[in-house]
């Protein structure tokens, strides 16, 4: 197709041959074969060179518009070897708050090809979507199943929220005293499984009670409920980027009340897209900590 449209805007099939970087004899035969396919001549031959016959022109613009595909079809593929487009689906929680967006915002500024989409589940929900398929990266709690890949990005720790108005808790000792004189509500354990085992191991290590009197099903209601001063929270100290103007936090110290969170992959599953982004926030992770 690509020798027939050269042939058809040149006066001879050197020139045209010439144009495609091959000699001329094997120009002629690529023509030779495509006018044994189609089954007429597409070219008249003279001395001065060749002219499209009637069939060569009524094929020709099909033959442009064959070319011109096959040409946007390598540089698409092209862009999509390189991670310079696709599609890409990314999980986060409340930890990952932060740094989530801003790595997504950063890569789509460098790579404006590339589609993404983010998900706010919990840690054990994006283990599962990577697992799937659902993801394609995910922001969750570490340590993760071995037949992952994951690379620690950054960490958090719990803190008590509690309404401004509340006297703060004690730094020393622990607050075991204060959780039991103050009431407690809680994010559902099926809505922030990683956090609620989170909790509960901070409270039985400093044997305080963990007795709620209310849930609910998402972070921003626990807080708000927290500001109405309805009761004290354990949040991820994380959760002061969405806590309301009446919300006091109040951090939590000892190894019980910290994780890591990390960014996860399936390695079979590492695209030029997925390796891209993790190559994006290697460079913001690294600028952040030069800064």
């Amino acid at each position: 197709m690509r020798a027939f449209v050269s042939a058809a805007d040149r006066p001879t099939f050197s020139e045209a041959a010439a144009a495609l970087s091959i000699t001329q004899p094997a120009f002629t035969k690529q023509i030779q074969q495509l006018e044994s396919l189609v089954g007429t001549p597409l070219f008249r031959r003279g001395r001065h060179g060749a002219v499209l016959t009637s069939a060569g022109t009524a094929l020709l613009e099909h033959a442009r518009s064959i070319v011109e595909l096959t040409d946007r079809f390598d540089a698409r593929a092209k862009r999509m070897s390189t991670g310079d487009e696709g599609h890409l689906t990314v999980g986060f929680g409340l930890s990952s708050i932060t740094v989530a967006p801003r790595a997504v915002a950063a890569y789509r500024s460098s790579s404006p090809g590339v589609s993404v989409r983010l998900e706010d589940m919990s840690s054990s929900a994006q283990i599962e979507g990577v697992r799937s398929g659902e993801l394609d990266i995910a922001f969750a709690r570490m340590p993760v199943p071995q037949d992952l890949r994951a690379v620690s990005v950054l960490s958090d720790r719990l803190a008590i929220a509690h309404p401004e108005a509340w006297e703060a808790p004690p730094d020393e000792p622990s607050p075991a005293r204060w959780l039991h004189e103050h009431p407690l509500v809680r994010l559902s354990s099926g809505r922030g499984p990683g956090l609620a085992a989170q909790a509960a191991r901070y409270l039985a290590h400093i044997g305080a009670p963990s007795d709620t009197i209310q849930e609910a099903d998402d972070l921003q209601t626990v807080l708000a409920l927290v500001a109405a001063g309805v009761g004290a929270a354990i949040v991820p100290e994380s959760a002061r980027n969405i806590a309301p103007a009446r919300v006091s936090m109040h951090r939590l110290d000892g190894e019980s009340a910290s994780w890591t969170v990390g960014v996860v992959w399936r390695a079979d599953n590492e695209t030029p897209v997925v390796r891209s982004f993790l190559d994006e926030l290697a460079r913001i992770s690294d600028g952040a900590s030069r800064t």
